[in-house]
């Protein structure tokens, strides 16, 4: 190489390093802002003071015990509440209603073990230790204003008696996990990973959950996560996807509490599918797209829930190989290949009744 031609080449050269560490910090930027929410819930204020002002100790008399908690807890934006006309209402008094007489019992308990477990037994202060119903009316208080929580009440995780404070931490507190139960890995962890971010930070972003999803749903859906072990799955493993992109665990009017009707919420992602269409699928128009796909995970391509497309296909039109005027006859229909090898358009046609285009 010349040396004008190297000398021209120099700068350029000397600024790949820089052009590739800007990449990599706009992708793990990009990455850092994956967990939060594009649009936060509506929240308007709905709470109810109990007792009297004198009641009521404030965040820094709960501190002297609840340090931990109180230091997450101010990172929040709960924190940052106090209700409207009565400002003795905030901080941790706000879900835990008035302090005093439990911080009055606690400390004149301190140093023996006895009075302290007594204290505690006479629940002077709400502690989220009651049934699923009472801890989530806590909650509800306030989020119920929320389109996305304003169903929760009919919702399948209130039926199962699952309340907020299991899935939601309002100051995150380390808790050792069971590892009895064991864990099921992925071999596409193997291939694909996502950047990690701090459990903190993620927490904040991630409308305060105590852990990142999927992890927190397959604590009970692990039958789900089961399915998306299997070879052809959504990106839900790999972190690319979330639970909650297609399904509201705060309850819905759609079946399986998906976040749309029918096949509304695929076709978010999947919009060459969307139509509409001048002839449709009847099968896609009535079930959705979950009559022919496993939405979760198949050892199928195309997460079809038959292995041939064919069968698939006959599982509904089980009578046109033996009608008359049917170009399939009894004796003429294809033992092997696939349907889709004349009717294309499987999804929907503008062109032709039989998708043939």
């Amino acid at each position: 190489m010349s040396s004008q031609r190297r000398s021209k080449l120099g700068p350029l050269l000397a600024s790949l390093p820089l052009v590739f560490s800007f990449a990599t910090l706009a992708s793990q930027t990009f990455a850092q802002k994956m967990p939060e929410a594009a649009q936060g819930p509506s929240v308007a204020w709905q709470f109810k003071a109990e007792g009297n002002p004198a009641d009521y100790v404030g965040l820094d008399r709960c501190k002297l015990c609840h340090d931990v908690e109180a230091a997450q807890f101010e990172k929040t934006a709960h924190a940052k509440f106090s209700l409207p006309g009565k400002n003795y209402v905030a901080g941790c008094e706000v879900c835990h209603g008035p302090g005093k007489a439990h911080a009055e019992a606690m400390e004149a308990a301190v140093g023996d073990d006895a009075k302290v477990a007594a204290v505690l037994k006479q629940h002077l202060i709400f502690g989220f230790h009651v049934n699923p119903q009472e801890n989530s009316a806590r909650c509800l208080q306030c989020h119920v204003s929320s389109k996305r929580q304003e169903l929760f009440a009919h919702s399948q995780h209130a039926a199962a008696a699952v309340a907020c404070d299991q899935c939601h931490a309002p100051h995150l507190v380390k808790q050792s996990k069971d590892q009895s139960k064991g864990s099921l890995t992925y071999a596409q962890a193997n291939f694909f990973q996502a950047p990690q971010i701090s459990d903190s930070v993620r927490w904040l972003h991630n409308s305060l959950l105590k852990e990142s999803e999927p992890s927190l749903c397959f604590t009970c859906h692990g039958n789900i996560q089961a399915l998306f072990a299997l070879p052809v799955h959504h990106r839900v493993p790999e972190q690319l996807m979330k639970c909650t992109d297609c399904h509201s665990p705060h309850g819905s009017i759609n079946r399986a509490s998906l976040n749309e009707t029918n096949w509304e919420t695929c076709v978010k992602c999947h919009v060459e599918k969307r139509g509409p269409y001048v002839y449709e699928h009847p099968a896609a128009r009535v079930q959705g797209c979950v009559i022919c796909h496993n939405p979760h995970g198949s050892t199928n391509r195309m997460l079809l829930v038959r292995r041939e497309g064919r069968q698939l296909c006959l599982q509904c039109h089980t009578g046109f190989h033996s009608q008359a005027g049917v170009p399939h006859g009894r004796l003429g229909f294809q033992t092997s290949g696939e349907c889709t090898r004349c009717h294309v358009t499987v999804h929907g046609s503008n062109f032709d009744p039989d998708f043939l285009r």
